[in-house]
């Protein structure tokens, strides 16, 4: 798999040619090599991609996103026959264990709510209530703490008047920066064979990922830090950068050093292990480092 990002934000055309993207734009034609590329966000509606294209980055297993007219991510490639996707790996997804599934939903909270104390320590914000709520999470989160810690999370840590239902630039970014993230859970879940709907607590039939949304929860917090410690009032090309780029923000993850998209991959893998009884324990250790990325990007056009 590859490691560059690239953004598309003019007027462009993207086609296929000798195992290159080819990108032409008024400013030049740009020659990236596909096995180098990880993502494409295709970030204005002003760009023409060739279904040679798309076919040869969806057999590398390369996520293309697409952005609507106000560049919020709207729809994002799926490959239909991942290389390794087996009928015995989807029998085993099917049939998880409903207890493994219980005690990773638990675990994936806990990290969530944990990484979300350690965003409002490192702003110097008071997270007692947070505490209070995370010491109440039972089992499977019966009673939804996570809910009730993030009605209390985001106005804490943005604005009082904060909510993230309104149509705020806080919440462009924030919705831009969880897709990213989720892209690159898909990413991961088919390239180990599984299929993303299938979910271990998210089971809505209009969400074509629900397993992905229920594993990419405890990065989340990345996102929210990144943004909490910027100062943008529109949302601009940079702060697209900036999140696309967090990619490759260097975090500890259980332990070891490394990039936030490794870290996925690697939590993904051991998520998977665990449901599938690979693996008698699973660990969801976040650990942010003391460099806060402002923006820049591999490639950008």
């Amino acid at each position: 798999m590859g490691w560059r990002s690239v953004i598309i934000t003019q007027h462009a055309k993207l086609s296929y040619s000798a195992h290159t993207m080819v990108v032409q734009t008024r400013d030049g034609i740009n020659q990236i090599p596909l096995s180098d590329i990880s993502l494409v966000v295709v970030s204005t509606v002003q760009a023409v991609i060739t279904s040679a294209l798309i076919s040869e980055l969806s057999r590398q297993n390369t996520k293309i996103i697409f952005t609507d007219k106000v560049h919020r991510p709207i729809s994002e490639t799926t490959c239909y026959y991942p290389s390794n996707r087996s009928e015995t790996l989807i029998r085993r997804q099917v049939n998880w264990d409903i207890q493994r599934q219980q005690v990773l939903w638990t675990k994936v909270v806990a990290a969530k709510i944990i990484n979300q104390i350690m965003v409002l320590n490192r702003m110097n914000i008071e997270s007692d209530e947070l505490r209070g709520a995370l010491d109440e999470l039972e089992v499977n989160d019966v009673s939804n703490r996570e809910a009730v810690i993030a009605r209390k999370y985001f106005p804490l840590l943005f604005d009082r008047k904060f909510t993230r239902r309104d149509g705020s630039t806080i919440n462009a970014a924030l919705d831009y920066g969880y897709s990213i993230l989720l892209s690159t859970v898909n990413q991961e879940v088919v390239a180990n064979g599984y299929l993303t709907y299938l979910g271990i607590h998210h089971s809505s039939e209009q969400n074509d990922f629900n397993l992905s949304s229920d594993l990419m929860e405890p990065f989340r917090p990345v996102v929210d830090y990144w943004i909490a410690n910027q100062r943008f009032n529109q949302f601009t090309p940079d702060v697209k950068y900036g999140l696309v780029q967090l990619l490759s923000l260097e975090l500890k993850f259980n332990g070891q050093k490394m990039l936030l998209k490794n870290a996925i991959a690697s939590h993904v893998r051991h998520c998977l292990k665990y449901l599938s009884g690979e693996a008698e324990q699973v660990k969801i250790e976040v650990v942010f480092l003391d460099e806060v990325p402002s923006h820049a990007i591999n490639d950008n056009v």
